[in-house]
């Protein structure tokens, strides 16, 4: 048995940005640039993208990425990464989101680290990042985290937490789209037949895990680029490829 893999969820029906998985971003695909990145620290050989889509396979097959194919009715991208559990075994499943171009090496690397050197009863990571802008702080697409001191997660929230009687904002962390599961967490959390309730009030699929009772641990990451959850984003993240192109030029 592998002692992790990689699974990266991507699917073509995205609610806020159909195909986003495929748009494309300087020559490159969403999808393909996030593998890129996550291809340098881990083999190609420990890395898979679960999709319920055939134009997703394509991309794959073109660029020699492993895939899965996984159904069309998972709720969340956690759950497309238990249906790859059922099929290859590992210790731990690093979840990668397919819509983090830039992500930064140095964070997976850390997850992975803290996952193989968790004590038994870790079944869940979730990694974060400061956050130091207000507008981010503020902006309901981001989610917030907050923690105990001895970082595990207490909640994940779109509002803006946390924050004092007057709404002042005074720094907070958000959340990165880099997760760890042990399989045993994966298959309780896929054999819900619809999402928990503060799961479904908040969009932030981790939250499942807290109301089934797990502790959930957190590890900062540096923060990377851009993630595409938006046409907006895309054009952001254009416009951020390009001036670093010209800056290495």
């Amino acid at each position: 048995m592998r002692n992790f893999i990689v699974v990266i969820p991507a699917r073509f029906a995205s609610t806020r940005f159909p195909g986003k998985a495929l748009a494309d971003l300087g020559g490159v695909s969403v999808l393909r640039r996030c593998f890129m990145q996550v291809e340098r620290v881990v083999p190609v050989a420990d890395i898979y993208i679960a999709t319920d889509d055939q134009r997703i396979v394509s991309e794959c097959e073109t660029h020699n990425m492993q895939w899965v194919m996984t159904s069309t009715q998972c709720m969340t991208g956690t759950d497309r990464v238990a249906q790859v559990a059922e099929t290859l075994a590992a210790e731990w499943y690093i979840n990668v989101q397919g819509d983090e171009p830039f992500l930064d090496p140095s964070g997976l690397q850390r997850v992975i680290d803290t996952a193989l050197s968790a004590d038994r009863d870790i079944a869940v990571i979730n990694a974060f990042t400061p956050l130091d802008n207000e507008d981010e702080f503020r902006s309901p697409t981001i989610p917030k985290v907050v923690f105990t001191q001895a970082g595990k997660l207490l909640y994940i929230s779109r509002a803006a937490i946390p924050t004092n009687k007057s709404l002042g904002f005074s720094g907070a962390n958000r959340q990165v789209g880099l997760y760890a599961f042990r399989p045993d967490a994966l298959s309780t959390f896929a054999r819900a037949s619809e999402k928990t309730p503060y799961e479904s009030i908040e969009d932030v699929e981790i939250l499942r895990f807290l109301e089934m009772g797990y502790q959930v641990s957190v590890v900062e990451v540096p923060r990377g680029g851009i993630a595409i959850d938006t046409p907006d984003d895309l054009t952001a993240a254009r416009r951020y490829l390009a001036s670093a192109t010209d800056a290495t030029n």
